[in-house]
């Protein structure tokens, strides 16, 4: 039986995440601040033959995460999948403390908080994966607070793949370029969501690595549309 936990479960990349690891003889831990929302894609893994067990958290509090580690417990866990996150998208005078806060907490403490708590309990084998960005290679204008957040997060991840290694615990890290998620509503300008990738896409350059052999690490993966960058 195999046990997953997928952060941002309720919509977009998580979910399709979810759906793909989906299947007989798995618990997939879904996680999502959207209880509706969460309650359908319980819906769709549960269809494909997947036991599920919903984790309705806000990451933003750093005692929410603490109760969500604690409710998920010490029963190992094969996956531990951090795709949750948040973007600010405005010229860095703009960001107020509080968004970079928040910003921080949710894309870096969240994921610190329960790597710390559940990495202890994962068995050789198992997998952390971290959805990142090319915001955590590139800089963009009007993106400086996500990609402090994803640089700091793939500094973490680095340094943990290094210390889960004797363990054989494998640190994948997945890098997208844009991705049509719901995530652009609230980003102001024209972006081309024509162009850009699904998040079917992205949730199967994550089953692929998780696919290999426990023995082979797909340590770093960037899926881009062959538009470029947008």
């Amino acid at each position: 039986m195999k046990r997953i936990l997928v952060t941002g479960a309720s919509r977009g990349i998580g979910r399709s995440i979810a759906a793909n690891l989906a299947g007989e003889g798995t618990t997939l831990l879904i996680h999502g601040r959207d209880a509706s929302a969460l309650a359908e894609t319980r819906r769709l893994v549960e269809k494909k033959g997947a036991r599920a067990v919903t984790l309705a958290f806000d990451l933003r509090e750093t005692d929410a995460v603490e109760q969500m580690a604690t409710e998920i417990g010490s029963e190992p866990l094969d996956a531990l999948v951090h795709n949750a996150g948040i973007a600010v998208v405005k010229p860095y005078d703009e960001v107020s403390l509080e968004e970079w806060l928040t910003t921080l907490s949710v894309n870096v403490t969240a994921p610190f908080i329960l790597t710390q708590r559940l990495a202890p309990f994962m068995p050789s084998g198992a997998s952390i994966v971290h959805i990142l960005s090319i915001a955590a290679k590139t800089g963009f204008p009007g993106w400086s607070s996500y990609s402090m957040s994803k640089f700091a997060l793939e500094g973490f991840s680095q340094a943990m793949r290094e210390e889960l290694r004797p363990r054989g615990i494998r640190v994948i890290n997945i890098y997208p370029a844009a991705t049509a998620t719901e995530i652009w509503n609230g980003v102001e300008g024209d972006w081309p969501r024509d162009k850009m990738m699904s998040a079917q896409e992205v949730a199967d350059a994550v089953s692929y690595a998780l696919s290999r052999a426990a023995n082979v690490a797909v340590e770093n993966l960037t899926v881009a549309s062959t538009a470029g960058t947008l």
